[in-house]
This record gives C-alpha cells, structure tokens and sequence, in this order.
C-alpha cells in the first residue's frame, strides 16, 4: 500500500478502496485460493473491464448497477478467477465513471505491483525464519526420539 501511495503523489489513480481488500487476501491470508495471482489480476481485470463497458454503454442506473456487478461476480465464478475484492472494482467503476486509462491503471499495474510486493515479503518472511523453523523441526525430532 506504500508503494502505490508514493506512486499516487507522483501520479493519480494508483490507489482504490478494492485494493485494501485485495492487501487483506495477499498479505495476511497468503495460501488462500482468492489470493492466486490469476484471481487477483484476471479479478480485477474482468470486474474493470465489465464495469468500464456497462458505465459507458448504460451510465449509471439502479439496474445497469446491478447487472455489471452480478455479471462481473458470474464471470470470474465461471472462469474460476474469484477475487472477492474485484466486485468493490465494478461497483467502484459504476459510481465514479472512470475513463477506459482506469482498466491499466491503476487496476492492471496496481494488481500486478501488489502481487509483487506480497511475493517478495512472504519468499523474504520464509528465508528471515528458516532458523526457526530449523530449530522448531529439531525440537519436534527430539520430542519424537524420546
């Protein structure tokens, strides 16, 4: 969330409320299946798109509201890319009509740094922790021994 809040002062649209969601899933539930990389980007990605094209084909109704944001939440159950945060990005698209620059960024490039920075912290949390774990599995073989 630094990272694109540095991003947004150098240039807008690098956060949006969906992202908080989405740093919930990667940051803190980590091995949970919404959290895959394809479900985060292709999430997002589709919820935008689906959102983009109903605000500027319909605008803003009580109905176009509701259908591109169950449709966007049928399209990634279909396709198996469920990423829960992604239906905040087609409702969030419906209410401020962003233009189509908003399905690259900053949902696209957003996805894509939040993955990367997630990877990197966890691969970088494991490494940090292997002596414990090496000494927890000693300790476990110990109690196994005796």
């Amino acid at each position: 969330m630094a990272l694109l809040a540095l991003l947004q002062q150098w240039q807008q649209l690098w956060l949006v409320a969906p992202f908080g969601a989405t740093a919930v899933i990667l940051f803190a539930l980590p091995g949970s299946p919404l959290g895959k990389a394809k479900n985060v980007i292709a999430g997002h990605f589709l919820a935008a798109l689906i959102g983009l094209t109903f605000v500027h084909g319909f605008g803003l109704t009580v109905w176009s509201l509701s259908m591109a944001v169950g449709l966007a939440i049928g399209v990634m159950v279909l396709l198996k890319i469920t990423h829960p945060p992604a239906g905040a990005t087609t409702l969030l698209i419906m209410l401020t009509a962003p233009d189509w620059w908003f399905l690259l960024n900053p949902v696209l490039t957003g996805s894509v740094l939040m993955l990367l920075v997630a990877h990197y912290y966890h691969k970088s949390h494991r490494k940090g922790h292997q002596h414990l774990l090496k000494r927890r599995a000693a300790a476990a073989r110990t109690k196994v021994a005796d």
